[in-house]
């Protein structure tokens, strides 16, 4: 199915996906334009596609966070605050995509992190590498919605900015719905730790 941004979709399998947190059902989903091809996983879970607009998680791949817990990022608590509220409603979905590092990819990902030891911050380290603060968009979570027949959403996310780019992408965006996670002691100790290691930097 082609978008009308130029992006052709294609939905690769679906199948039911138990989880602890309940019964989802798990889709693969591929987007080319040109010779780009980006990928997307999306978990749904009840009737998404009719009554009041669902509860949307637009979820970057963070293997740092999401899979070894890492300690500076909070993506994995948001994803799985996410997972709990989606599931206490008893509807709606995420969007998991294959956008590594704001979309720079897990090995300059890890170069960043190097750049941030010596005092960058994220948008620091990822301009001295010489990209853009950040480079995802969101055509193919805006293409995957549409396929699924879902025209408006209730985002849980802390960045009006993706409002407006989901918008862009042809979803209405019914409520921004804050996704934040408690403050870590062992997180807050690392900052810490990390500030007076670098002293004068910070």
């Amino acid at each position: 199915m082609q978008d009308p941004t130029g992006l052709v979709l294609s939905q690769a399998a679906e199948a039911d996906f138990p989880t602890e947190y309940g019964a989802f059902r798990i889709y693969g989903f591929e987007g080319r334009t040109g010779a780009r091809v980006e990928e997307a996983v999306v978990l749904t879970m009840g009737d998404v596609t009719s009554g009041t607009a669902p509860l949307l998680r637009i979820h970057s791949q963070c293997l740092t966070g999401d899979v070894f817990h890492s300690l500076r990022c909070d993506c994995r608590a948001q994803l799985e605050i996410a997972l709990r509220e989606i599931a206490a409603e008893g509807r709606g979905l995420i969007i998991y995509e294959h956008q590594e590092g704001r979309g720079i990819g897990l090995m300059n990902k890890l170069r960043a992190y190097q750049l941030q030891d010596y005092g960058a911050d994220t948008v620091e380290a990822n301009e001295q590498l010489g990209f853009e603060s950040d480079l995802r968009n969101y055509a193919l979570p805006g293409a995957i919605l549409r396929h699924l027949g879902i025209a408006g959403v209730r985002l849980m996310s802390n960045n009006p900015d993706k409002v407006k780019a989901l918008e862009d992408a042809g979803i209405v965006v019914a409520e921004r719905v804050p996704c934040i996670a408690s403050a870590h002691e062992s997180r807050r100790g690392y900052l810490e730790t990390k500030r007076e290691k670098m002293g004068h930097l910070y």
